[in-house]
């Protein structure tokens, strides 16, 4: 179905059912998550060269699949926490010399983050680098520690509401641990970059350490590096240093209203045509006063060390949040895949400071000691072609 055939149905089934603002945009989401779903096929069954290179062998029939939290057995979702848990019991591969608060495999994700933080936002890696990262953090999961599963992701737009209350921040044994503690009389986070106006989120109904569901005793040993306070200011540091802390986490609601919700992402996929534009709205235009669905995601978890741009990768959730960011994308390029596969916009530095070449599909990505090799932008622009074979399920 075509996106103008697929918005005469949507606006049909609207007219019949009389839903709900909310209810119409998760309608519009669904839609156009089946449509990619449906071009994705169409696109594995065609041998031409152009629609895919010679060697991939992802097919149908072997594409592995990835699912929201929420439609996980309990079974499954506490493989999936166990299976980070004991990434966190094993050695790094990061040097002490390099990295000395790196202390387990997990850490080596972190550190890799912190490490390339100023190349792989608001840059031409941005969508790719984060894809390669989640990926390679699956692909631990199951050769380090057994697992068995998909990565899972986190669909803001179901519990926009009410986050804390989903099955993802529930604090049952089988959610992704629950809210910090609640600490009174929090003032906003105060979001500054260069001379653009600050943007002020409301504080969540947390703040404190994580006290319930698998990662209640879970220590966060890298950062801060930026770490924005509900005072106004910011708590800063290499990142590297070994700083052993709880998991903290500030669940806001608000943020999760206003910047994550159905609508945002409906918006984002239909309404910018280039990538350069899918991108920026996706993480913010500056001095607009949003920081876009990828921020939104951020600090709707909130806390230490979700706030910090360079350490969220610390919260065990940013790899859910991920994967949602990673399916609006594969989403909008499924929804013109002839032009938007290779669609690439933007240089190798944070809003091209400092100046640095524009990314191309030679650019070459290296996440370190996460592992996963040195490998080209050109390799991953498309989830069924390359080192990939996966797809989404609603």
């Amino acid at each position: 179905m075509g996106i103008r055939h697929l918005a005469c149905a949507l606006l049909i089934a609207a007219a019949a059912a009389v839903p709900t603002a909310r209810d119409d945009s998760l309608t519009a989401l669904n839609s156009f998550i089946d449509e990619a779903v449906a071009n994705q096929a169409e696109v594995l069954d065609d041998t031409t060269v152009t629609a895919r290179s010679k060697r991939s062998t992802c097919t149908t029939k072997n594409l592995s699949v990835r699912r929201p939290w929420g439609s996980l057995s309990q079974a499954d979702r506490k493989a999936y926490t166990d299976a980070v848990l004991c990434l966190q019991k094993l050695p790094a591969k990061t040097p002490a010399s390099l990295v000395p608060g790196a202390k387990s495999r997990y850490d080596d994700f972190v550190a890799t983050h912190i490490n390339q933080t100023g190349y792989i936002h608001y840059s031409g890696t941005f969508l790719a680098w984060h894809r390669w990262f989640t990926h390679n953090f699956e692909q631990a999961l199951k050769n380090e520690c057994g697992f068995k599963g998909t990565q899972p992701y986190w669909n803001w737009a179901l519990y926009a509401n009410d986050p804390a209350s989903s099955p993802i921040f529930d604090g049952s044994a089988y959610s992704m641990s629950g809210n910090g503690a609640f600490i009174a009389n929090k003032g906003p986070i105060t979001l500054t970059l260069g001379d653009y106006p600050a943007v002020y989120l409301e504080p969540g109904t947390g703040g404190g350490c994580v006290t319930s569901g698998p990662f209640k005793n879970m220590s966060v040993n890298l950062g801060p590096v930026g770490l924005p306070l509900n005072d106004g200011t910011v708590l800063t540091g290499t990142g590297f240093e070994y700083n052993p802390r709880c998991l903290k986490r500030d669940i806001s609601a608000k943020v999760n209203q206003r910047f994550s919700n159905a609508t945002s992402i409906v918006n984002l996929i239909t309404q910018n045509k280039n990538i350069g534009d899918f991108q920026m709205v996706m993480q913010g235009v500056p001095g607009s006063g949003s920081i876009g669905v990828h921020g939104g995601g951020h600090y709707t978890i909130g806390g230490d060390p979700a706030d910090d741009v360079s350490t969220s990768p610390g919260d065990p959730v940013f790899y859910l949040h991920h994967g949602m960011i990673d399916l609006t994308w594969w989403t909008w390029q499924q929804l013109d895949y002839k032009n938007r596969r290779n669609a690439i916009a933007g240089t190798g530095t944070f809003l091209n400071s400092p100046p640095s070449a524009n990314t191309t599909l030679d650019t070459v990505i290296d996440l370190g000691y996460a592992g996963g090799g040195p490998i080209t932008m050109r390799e991953l622009m498309s989830i069924n072609d390359g080192p990939f074979c996966y797809t989404y399920s609603r």
